[in-house]
């Protein structure tokens, strides 16, 4: 049986926050709606206290920020691009397109087409979110779409020359100075000086996330996505240290971020929690990832690893870092999670940043249905069919006949009828009609 050591805010104070993050976003989508680029500089100059001339970088400027990075910061950004735009390129090559005669002269394919325009959003008022320029745009690039814009917030009053750069050097058609919800609902909706996207992805915060939700429909989005999570699995083969560093590393994205310790050792547990105390009095975003901890961390003891999967698989959480004997058997075992970073050596912030894989992920148990951001979300799998031959026509066109006859849809039939009549009976060895057995009526 499972023992909490440590709980965090009930799911109805939860629930009240987010109905509090719904109404805001629904009212400033609205006034977009309304006022287009007039609406989107007001809530700029309210939230982020910028009002430029125009929110679209030109060409110089984005020149003028790569030239502000040293060699050593662009030589870091290109080697991380490399690893995504390689892992990205790896899981596009496994997708390819079929073409099939499923029977004599019928013919069935697929093909996977990119969306044609995507905004890609990149996190930064709080921290600067580098690789977030990489996860979305260099993706969509490798997916073969053909507009991306990408925006990111003002940092400390002006267009961070990183986050810059790594949307430039992602590939990124056009770049934005704009954050929060006024960002991806002037992509979304379009305004005076912004087309409009077909899709929106990227993390962001509660309102960023909430605005992505209530615009799914108008636009596509990734996922559906909040605070970010991390669960650790951990057993006596690891200790406190390393387990309070890999809470703590994640918890400070943000105050409502979920760090959670999943364990079978109550010792291993009480280690962790005394060691998060002790490095929350050193470590220089305490403030933030104490609040996360303290109201969102959990600390939770099983009495052996099958109920440890069982748990891992109902907290369904984004990050899942699995530090056990035998990490693989939570690789074979678990099937609701964003991520798996298996064994000691790897962590969260590996796939965070830099080694290839991507980092926006499923959040608030939506890893029971959907995996994270990858190649694939930027491309439509559309079905086509091609009839060759008269008697194929006719064969179909019969099948099809009876079947309407049954749903009682005419029209339907009657399309099917007209195929059976201009194209005539077949002899088809192989084939022995089935009469029906009943009139359908």
């Amino acid at each position: 049986m499972i023992r909490y050591l440590k709980r965090g805010k009930d799911a109805a104070a939860i629930a009240e926050v987010d109905a509090q993050v719904r109404a805001t976003v629904e009212g400033i989508l609205k006034d977009i709606e309304q006022r287009g680029d007039e609406a989107v500089r007001d809530f700029s100059r309210r939230f982020d206290q910028w009002d430029p001339q125009s929110f679209t970088l030109g060409e110089d400027q984005i020149a003028k920020a790569v030239a502000r990075l040293s060699p050593r910061e662009i030589e870091d950004i290109r080697f991380a691009q490399q690893q995504i735009r390689h892992f990205a390129q790896i899981q596009r090559d496994s997708m390819a397109d079929v073409e099939v005669e499923t029977m004599p002269g019928v013919i069935l394919g697929h093909k996977h087409i990119p969306v044609n325009a995507v905004g890609c959003y990149v996190p930064g008022g709080k921290y600067p979110m580098i690789a977030s320029a990489h996860m979305s745009v260099l993706t969509a690039k490798v997916a073969g779409v053909s507009r991306i814009v990408s925006t990111a917030p003002p940092f400390q009053g002006e267009a961070h020359p990183a986050i810059v750069t790594a949307m430039h050097f992602a590939g990124a058609n056009e770049i934005l100075v704009l954050g929060g919800v006024q960002a991806v609902a002037a992509m979304a909706l379009g305004t005076e000086s912004i087309k409009p996207v077909d899709m929106l992805v990227g993390p962001g915060n509660m309102f960023v996330a909430e605005a992505k939700r209530q615009l799914y429909g108008k636009v596509g989005i990734d996922l559906f996505a909040g605070p970010t999570e991390t669960l650790i699995i951990a057993d006596e083969s690891v200790d406190g240290e390393m387990c309070a560093v890999d809470l703590l590393g994640q918890a400070e994205h943000g105050p409502t971020s979920p760090a959670v310790l999943l364990t079978n050792s109550e010792k291993l547990a009480l280690d962790t929690m005394r060691e998060v105390e002790r490095q929350l009095q050193i470590l220089p975003t305490a403030a933030i990832a104490r609040k996360a901890w303290e109201d969102f961390g959990e600390v939770i003891v099983c009495d052996g690893v099958e109920e440890m999967i069982t748990q891992a698989d109902e907290i369904a959480s984004e990050h899942v870092q699995v530090m056990t004997e035998d990490p693989d058997l939570f690789l074979t075992r678990m099937t609701n999670y964003g991520a798996l970073f298996l064994g000691p050596r790897t962590n969260v912030s590996f796939g965070d940043k830099v080694i290839g894989t991507n980092h926006t992920l499923p959040t608030k148990k939506n890893a029971r249905y959907t995996g994270g951001l990858w190649v694939g979300k930027f491309l439509k799998t559309c079905t086509y069919q091609r009839v060759i031959n008269d008697e194929a026509s006719a064969l179909i066109g019969e099948y099809c006949s009876r079947l309407c006859h049954m749903e009682n849809f005419a029209g339907h039939g009657e399309q099917a009828n007209l195929r059976v009549r201009r194209y005539g009976k077949r002899d088809i060895p192989w084939y022995q009609p089935v009469e029906p057995t009943h009139s359908g009526k």
